[in-house]
């Protein structure tokens, strides 16, 4: 027997006037129906800085697996298999994040023979993680 793939009608933002923009309101057709959707406001433009650039270097730490990587490549390089008995992950599972951490420019490779050496990419990740630290420690010391 073969599954029937469901169709949707098509959908395209409609032009907005400058109340509705304001008002974060647009309009989609919708089977040819004019519907009401919320619409996310733009990030405001920040000269100088690449906020989406940052949202995807901190996506990329944003795994406690993958920080627990950072620390230890804080301090020396290491193979996957060294990473894999330190942190008790597969080592398909720690190749995966070291990829996303190297797609994110936070890590670097060294071959030597038929080993890989992973090392941070820049001293300033260390830097990041121990910031991130401190905040949470004070906010934790905040909140009590």
């Amino acid at each position: 027997m073969a599954m029937r793939r469901e169709t949707t009608p098509r959908t395209h933002l409609r032009s907005r006037s400058a109340a509705a923009a304001a008002a974060g309101v647009g309009q989609v057709d919708v089977g040819g129906a004019p519907v009401a959707v919320a619409v996310e406001p733009a990030l405001p433009s920040a000269p100088g800085h690449d906020h989406a650039a940052v949202a995807r270097l901190l996506h990329a730490l944003a795994e406690p697996h993958r920080l627990s990587m950072v620390h230890l490549l804080a301090r020396a390089e290491h193979r996957v298999v060294d990473l894999t008995s330190e942190l008790g992950l597969a080592q398909s599972t720690v190749s995966v994040h070291l990829a996303t951490l190297r797609d994110a420019g936070l890590v670097d490779v060294r071959r030597e023979g038929r080993s890989s050496w992973y090392r941070l990419a820049r001293p300033e990740v260390a830097h990041i993680l121990a910031d991130a630290e401190r905040v949470v420690e004070a906010t934790r010391g905040g909140s009590r």
